[in-house]
This record gives C-alpha cells, structure tokens and sequence, in this order.
C-alpha cells in the first residue's frame, strides 16, 4: 500500500519540525575540518555523527549523493544507512541526486531513488528537466504510485543557472522563460492531483528548486506544492530574502542549508544548536495553513 502523499507528510513534518531542509554533504573539505580522513572511516563516522545530531531536529534531511558515490559501492552503502537512520529519527530525506534522463533510463532512476523495495529509495529526490519536462513521465508516476515527491530544478542558486534558466522559449504555456514552463508545469502536476486529497489546502507532491538568493523578477512561484530553496545560511540567504523571494508563496518554502550546520561539527550539540537557530529564524515566514 503505499505512503501518504509526500506533500501531505511534508507539511505535517514542517509544521512540527520547522521548515529546514539540512543537507548533508560529506566533502573532502569538511572531513578534513572534523579531524577525519578522505576515506570510508572517515565518511561512516560523519555521517554517522551528522544524522545523529541532525535528523531528530529537522523535518528534512537532504544527503547528496554524490559526496558518497565519490567512494564507490562502500559509499553507496554508506548513503544507504544515512537514508535509513535518517528515517529512523523521524526526518524525510530527500535525496539529492539531479536525475534527469529519458524512457527506460529515467524508469530505472525512479525505481533506484523512489520505488520502497530499493535500498536508496528516499521519501522525495531532485530532478532535472532539460531533456524536457516530459522526459521525467516517469519520475512523476513512480512517485505518484509510492506517495513520493520530486523537486524540479527551475531557477537556481548558482550563477551560471539563468544562461539556460531565464531564456525564453515557447511552449504549451505560450512564450515564457524556461524557468516559468518548469514552474508552470509543475502548478500542473500538483492541480490534478487535488481530486485526491481530502485537504485541498496540503502541499501537493510536485516541488521546484528555486535558490535563495535568486532575481524573482517575473516568475509565478504559487505552484501549489513545495519550494525548495538552497542558498539559505552559508551562501548568503536569509529569511528576509525567502520573504522577498516567495512573496505569497512563502508558506511553502522548505529553507535548505548545509555548511552552516556541518561546519559546527563535529561538535553534536553545536550542530544540533545550528538547527534548531534556523527554525526559529524560520518561523518567521508566514503560517503553513492554506498552502494550497
């Protein structure tokens, strides 16, 4: 049978846990920082000691995948348990992969990243849609068959995103930038999907990635699901921006913040003291009712 939709379970995990999406992202720099070697030791023991201090706290927690698969198949396996445990602690991992490809290709990544009988299967993965917003058909069914979720990279933080993110295109929306269709696509997703939930106000499952410290100018951001926004902390954005940003569509920001928290360690108490700052600062964005 499966899960809950993800949009109805991330709500209600925000609105008991705070909107902080806290990554995890085991890099060479912070292993190095913590005293620990560039290794599988070295990568078991932060992760480790990172969920420990971070999952019972936060509603999300987001590993990125590539830091473990850096290692091999121990990494993966290690990925595994950081999936596992983070769970345990009663967080939902989104699991940050940026998987983007087409027909049986994109199948076989929905079945590794969503599908309950793989052992990297997460509660929601990142996705990318430019091989077109339809090549990710089969993201979208898997999800909707296991009530999982994905976030769509559309406007995002890093400065060389516009060249391709703000370009115009045209489509079945008409003439818009290509952040917009992805957006617009999405508002969608999660439109006919409402038939099936009782609450029509309960986040839908379909997200967007939409950075922190981006231009807003000219984007319709109310998709009636999910808005995650890395950038938050370490690169600069703060909840002020998220309220600029997001405007309206504020109530549906889940704040992603990685550095911030793991440069802390691995002082546990000092990582949990950062996470539980960022919610409190959080708050401070508009109540979670109504989001649809």
């Amino acid at each position: 049978m499966p899960a809950a939709p993800f949009g109805q379970r991330l709500a209600a995990a925000m609105a008991e846990r705070g909107r902080l999406c806290a990554g995890i992202d085991p890099h060479a720099s912070l292993l190095e920082a913590w005293g620990l070697e560039d290794d599988i030791a070295g990568l078991e023991s932060f992760s480790r000691r990172a969920v420990e201090a971070i999952a019972p706290h936060c509603s999300v927690v987001k590993p990125q995948a590539a830091f473990f698969e850096r290692h091999g198949s121990r990494g993966v396996a290690v990925l595994e348990r950081v999936i596992a445990d983070a769970r345990a602690a009663g967080a939902l991992v989104l699991l940050d992969v940026k998987r983007g490809d087409i027909g049986s290709t994109s199948q076989a990544y929905a079945d590794a990243y969503l599908a309950p009988r793989s052992p990297l299967a997460a509660d929601a993965i990142t996705v990318s849609p430019y091989l077109g917003f339809g090549s990710l058909t089969p993201f979208v069914e898997t999800a909707r068959a296991y009530g999982a979720g994905l976030f769509v990279l559309a406007a995002t933080s890093n400065p060389e995103g516009p060249e391709f993110q703000r370009a115009v295109t045209t489509t079945v929306f008409g003439g818009a930038e290509v952040a917009q269709t992805v957006l617009d696509h999405l508002a969608r997703l999660n439109a006919d999907g409402r038939a099936d939930r009782s609450d029509p106000g309960v986040l839908g499952s379909f997200g967007a990635v939409v950075g922190a410290t981006v231009d807003p100018a000219g984007l319709e951001l109310a998709i009636g699901g999910p808005l995650l926004a890395p950038g938050y902390g370490e690169q600069g954005g703060t909840v002020a921006d998220l309220q600029r940003i997001f405007g309206a569509a504020a109530p549906s920001v889940l704040a992603s913040s990685s550095r911030a928290i793991l440069r802390r360690g691995p002082d546990a108490a000092a990582m949990t003291a950062a996470v539980q700052q960022a919610n409190d600062e959080l708050r401070a964005l508009a109540s979670p009712e109504g989001l649809g």
